[in-house]
């Protein structure tokens, strides 16, 4: 599936969710903190109260005091006023500091949750679903949902409740004038959900494109050297512009949205302020509203609109956070295709012979890699996969370390079924050892460490010493504590290889599948690591799969696999004497070595190339 295809399909199964499903999955996330979400409600609520009250107060100091010059009663409502400040900036500092602490505990458990489902997912999952996707759930998504939380609810809150606190406060001052003000109401309530409607429509679309623009970034910078090697920067510039116009022109229309929403609100507020003013003014004549009273109204009718403008904002933020929180959900509710049958055990050892029977595997609705593949390993047998690319020799490795599970048939270990078996008590006792090794930021003895915690420095040396990984390891300043880099950047693809060997050894598998493991060192490197192999042969059940043919001579049986089928079975001089397909793989390759090699001798001598 191509990337587009790729959100464009995931874009449109999130269209069909009911936003009320998500909003309620929203909520569940603050309900472990419940007693953190009550505690700023319930401070936020009474700062509220404290602001509209501030302003009836005003009316009485200006009516009963300023007007009345009566000196003691503006004194004494000063003096309340006074406290009253005090005990909101006590529940504003209160708020505050639980919106948070609150809003950080969301965030871990979200990301949290988010990694340990990561980890349940199977190989699958990662093949399909573009590494930038993944990075942004985790990152900005995990930041606006917590921010809706938090911060949203907070504004929210205090917006709903200057509203009603304002409302009271205007029916206590003149009903009539409030009724009239009231009426407004429903139309913003319309224009809210016409807005929303659209606003939601591209922030959905904003947050699509961004997720294609992280995982451009993630393959671009990844993948730099192959860039650089085929000078794509160009090219890479020019579909990346692409990209970023599509997102700035859905950004701006969001936005364009946005912003266009707060003015109707303060063309709406601001005509009802002229119409109290006029009518207020007539009641003035009249004697039936206050000077103070007028203050008041108009007082509460602003108090009203920014509470409107500010629900507006927290609106359109909620918008982006549904966006966000749809993907977020769809991660979290992907089920790994691979998991533990129920009842299924940990049998002690995974020890004993291996079988295919009449495996049959493909990927999603493509053509079967393997059709009715058989194969039968004794226990402690090294078994080494030859032939074409695509044929099925990563797919057979796959299957045996249950990253994949068979469509139909079956593979046994020592007998059983091991879908029987628990997925850890196969994977931790499998070694695996890839073509393009991957270590983790931290120190050569972390990454040896990696797969058996419990592992002392006198057991990570000798792990070290039996590949051959110790002289190189001595040589770099820090030894064993020297930093490796991102990846293992700082290190040889060789280096790479043997502390991946070491790591396989350290580990003790009783399974051990390696995958093309010297096709990119040199000779040199490929003696260590062939020394390094036979270390870890010894006692386990072992696949190989094979590019140079002289590392596999030893096996106990190689299998020519094409079009995921056995072509041909034997040990290397059985293949060799039959003349069929390993013997013109292993002298096609023979032949290639030797012309390098007498290449390489003819450029050190000064002499013309012999002609082939």
């Amino acid at each position: 599936m191509s990337l587009n295809n790729y959100y464009e399909e995931e874009d449109f199964e999130q269209q069909t969710r009911l936003n009320r499903n998500v909003l309620r999955r929203i909520i569940s996330l603050a309900r472990p903190h419940w007693r953190w979400v009550l505690g700023f409600l319930v401070l936020v609520t009474a700062s509220t109260l404290f602001d509209s009250y501030f302003t009836y107060l005003s009316k009485r100091i200006l009516d009963e005091g300023i007007i009345q010059q009566n000196t003691p009663v503006v004194i004494k409502l000063l003096t309340i006023y006074g406290g009253l400040i005090v005990i909101q900036a006590s529940c504003v500092f209160g708020f505050i500091y639980l919106v948070g602490v609150l809003g950080e505990r969301i965030r871990y458990d979200l990301r949290q949750q988010m990694f340990i489902h990561l980890q349940e997912l199977s190989l699958s999952y990662y093949s399909r679903t573009p590494v930038g996707w993944i990075m942004a759930r985790v990152t900005s998504d995990t930041e606006r949902v917590a921010e809706l939380i938090t911060w949203g609810t907070l504004d929210a809150t205090w917006g709903a409740m200057s509203l009603i606190t304002s409302m009271i406060f205007m029916l206590i001052i003149n009903w009539k004038l409030a009724l009239i003000v009231f009426a407004t109401l429903p139309i913003l309530v319309y224009i809210g959900i016409e807005f929303r409607k659209r606003i939601l429509s591209q922030f959905r679309m904003v947050r699509k494109l961004n997720s294609k623009i992280t995982a451009s970034f993630n393959e671009n910078i990844t993948g730099v050297r192959v860039v650089k090697a085929l000078v794509r920067e160009r090219e890479n510039m020019r579909e990346f512009s692409q990209l970023t116009g599509d997102m700035y022109a859905t950004a701006f229309r969001a936005a364009w949205l946005s912003a266009l929403f707060l003015p109707v609100v303060q063309l709406i507020s601001a005509l009802a302020v002229a119409i109290v003013l006029y009518l207020s003014g007539i009641q003035v004549n009249s004697g039936g509203m206050s000077v103070g009273g007028i203050h008041a109204f108009v007082s509460y009718i602003t108090f009203m609109m920014w509470p409107i403008q500010d629900l507006a904002r927290v609106f359109a933020e909620m918008q982006h956070a549904i966006a966000s929180a749809e993907r977020i959900f769809s991660l979290i509710d992907s089920h790994p295709d691979v998991a533990d049958r129920s009842g299924a055990y940990d049998p002690g050892s995974i020890r004993g012979d291996i079988e295919f029977d009449h495996v049959t595997f493909y990927y999603d609705s493509d053509p079967p890699v393997l059709e009715n593949f058989n194969l039968e390993v004794r226990r402690g047998e090294t078994i080494a996969l030859v032939g074409p690319t695509g044929g099925g020799k990563t797919t057979i490795v796959n299957l045996l370390c249950r990253f994949y599970e068979p469509k139909r048939g079956s593979i046994r270990i020592g007998g059983r079924d091991y879908r029987d078996f628990s997925l850890h008590s196969i994977q931790s006792r499998i070694g695996v050892v890839l073509q393009t090794p991957h270590l983790f930021s931290g120190t050569i003895r972390e990454n040896l460490r990696y797969g058996r915690l419990n592992a002392t420095d006198e057991e990570i040396e000798t792990a070290a010493k039996l590949v051959g990984a110790h002289e190189f390891i001595m040589r770099f300043e820090k030894g064993y504590d020297e930093q490796v880099g991102e990846g293992g950047n700082l290190l040889s693809v060789g280096q790479k290889q043997l502390i991946s060997l070491a790591r396989a050894v350290l580990a003790k598998p009783e399974i051990f599948v390696m995958d093309e493991a010297t096709s990119s060192v040199d000779t040199l490197t490929e003696a260590l690591i062939q020394k390094g192999i036979a270390v870890l042969l010894k006692d386990c059940t072992s696949f190989i799969i094979a590019h140079r043919l002289s590392t596999i001579k030893r096996a106990d049986r190689i299998l020519v696999i094409e079009n995921g089928k056995i072509a041909e079975m034997g040990t290397h001089a059985d293949l060799l004497r039959q003349r069929g397909k390993y013997y013109q793989l292993y002298t096609r390759q023979f032949r290639h070595q030797m012309e390098q090699t007498l290449g390489a001798f003819d450029e050190l001598s000064g002499m013309q190339p012999l002609s082939s």
